[in-house]
């Protein structure tokens, strides 16, 4: 009997590959239907073509709006390969396709243009390939989907080394086309609703979709637990950087280093951050990064060991060498020297990965898991809000910029967070306690003598005075804090008895 001519539908908007996979397709002796600009992209390639009108009997209107949307396409599509099926294609002169390779209009980086009108963006939505793909993939133990490029390797070495592709792939091929879908739909839709309301940030109606896997983790915060890394459209490495050097980045990394990127970019001059299961040990600004480098480990150099390191400006080998032998598991930077790479080459097992300064985006919202579903939220961004002083004393000019540094890295601490600092570096950081009083404690252990004549930042209020008692005690001079108790004046009333400045920013910063 002889065996029916396999046929494929192809109709593309990013043409990568298109004339070698449909060269390769003729080759096995596929008939190949095509539109519009496919069309003639392969024909100019001098491949034989079908169109869709040839196919439909009919042809494009409304500007190209409808093409494919007709029986003789998607009945050929959505027919299972059983008898009553192909009797009733064959009845309307119908005959099956068997494989679909369709991606959609560029919407994403139509609407990314800065310039881009609304009447263009809809123009962008496509309503024929989504059609398509939709109805290959629904199919797929009958048809053969491809919505990316990337897919038409595997499926040109399954057919030359099996007459066919396998089920496995034609189900991985299934999933990736309707992820594909997802993620197109969730633009739209995010798109829309920003356009149509005004507003800049609104919640996406789906936000899952917008992520595609990067890379499987060998594990996650345990070796028991299973993990993978996710990125947002457009983001193909590791907090949109690329890795340099090093062995592929753990769950526990990846956590420690977006700490460490989000601080050391909220830092003005130049920064450096040594993050510590997701805290700073050590955090300092000062006018050249070398000297920040030595500040932020004399912050904690016990805690500092196997931290995660960030700067801001290019990291060089003087900046390096400010290290002394401290082991760090990764680096993280805009960009590094030639000779701090090398120096760099010498530890091999350290990751270096290389990444954009950039502040936080309205949309990169927080995202955590409960159970049953997620919670969403605005980034929390460093605040510049006007300060109140409540106490009798104002703060000096030293004082004050020593408190602008601390409020800002209290920010990224685990609450309850207290920070010390002296000038712009910090000498100890309480984090994570569950009584703001032995943060409190804890930043005056990890401070020593530096506490004397250091300012102190709270991310919350203060419930009780105990916490400015034990701070006045230490010997910290000015105290900057939300404010908001119902207790405030027994707080300001204990911080003037120590001769103490005070401010009140009117904004928390929890971080849980």
């Amino acid at each position: 009997m002889k065996m029916a001519t396999k046929r494929a539908l192809l109709s593309v908007a990013d043409k990568s590959d298109l004339v070698a996979f449909a060269r390769g397709l003729q080759d096995l002796g596929w008939v190949l239907i095509s539109t519009g600009g496919t069309a003639r992209a392969l024909t100019a390639a001098g491949l034989p073509v079908q169109t869709v009108e040839s196919v439909t009997g009919f042809p494009e209107i409304l500007g190209g709006r409808v093409k494919t949307l007709h029986p003789a396409i998607h009945g050929g599509i959505l027919a299972r390969r059983e008898p009553d099926h192909m009797r009733e294609l064959a009845s309307h002169g119908i005959e099956p396709i068997d494989l679909v390779a369709v991606n959609l209009y560029p919407f994403e980086a139509t609407v990314a243009r800065p310039d881009v009108t609304l009447a263009e963006a809809i123009e962008d939505i496509d309503i024929g390939g989504v059609t398509l793909v939709r109805a290959a993939a629904k199919n797929y133990q009958s048809v053969i989907v491809a919505a990316d490029p990337a897919d038409y390797g595997p499926i040109l070495n399954e057919l030359r080394q099996l007459g066919d592709v396998s089920l496995t792939l034609r189900q991985e091929l299934a999933v990736r086309a309707f992820e594909h879908m997802a993620r197109y739909d969730v633009a739209i839709a995010g798109y829309l609703a920003r356009t149509f309301s005004g507003e800049e940030s609104p919640f996406p109606p789906l936000w899952l979709p917008q992520a595609h896997k990067l890379a499987d983790l060998r594990y996650g915060e345990n070796p028991h637990q299973r993990a993978a890394l996710y990125g947002r459209a457009g983001v193909e490495g590791p907090l949109g950087g690329t890795l340099l050097q090093g062995k592929a980045l753990s769950y526990n990394n990846i956590l420690d280093l977006d700490a460490a990127w989000t601080l050391v970019n909220d830092l003005a001059g130049p920064a450096a951050v040594i993050i510590k299961h997701n805290n700073p040990a050590g955090a300092a600004t000062a006018e050249e990064l070398p000297v920040a480098m030595g500040l932020a480990l004399q912050g904690d150099p016990v805690s500092a060991y196997g931290g995660v390191v960030a700067v801001n400006q290019t990291l060089d080998a003087a900046s390096l060498q400010a290290l002394g032998n401290l082991f760090v598991e990764a680096f993280v930077a805009p960009d590094y020297t030639a000779e701090a790479l090398d120096l760099l080459a010498s530890r091999p097992n350290v990751r270096v990965l290389r990444a954009t300064p950039r502040p936080l985006a309205p949309e990169e919202w927080d995202v955590r898991s409960v159970r049953g579903g997620f919670l969403l939220q605005d980034p929390d961004q460093p605040d510049s809000a006007p300060w109140q002083v409540v106490t009798q004393r104002a703060p000096s000019e030293a004082e004050k910029t020593a408190l602008a540094f601390a409020w800002r890295v209290c920010a990224r601490v685990k609450s309850n967070a207290i920070v010390l600092a002296q000038g712009t570096a910090t000498v100890g950081v309480g984090a994570g306690q569950m009584s703001r009083v032995d943060s409190v404690r804890i930043a005056v252990e990890k401070a020593g003598s530096r506490a004397q004549g250091s300012v102190m930042a709270s991310d919350a209020f203060f419930p009780f005075p105990d916490g400015i008692e034990e701070a006045a005690k230490a010997g910290v001079t000015a105290v900057i804090q939300p404010g908001g108790s119902i207790r405030d004046k027994a707080a300001i009333e204990a911080a003037d008895r120590a001769g103490m400045a005070m401010v009140f920013t009117g904004t928390r910063h929890f971080r849980h």
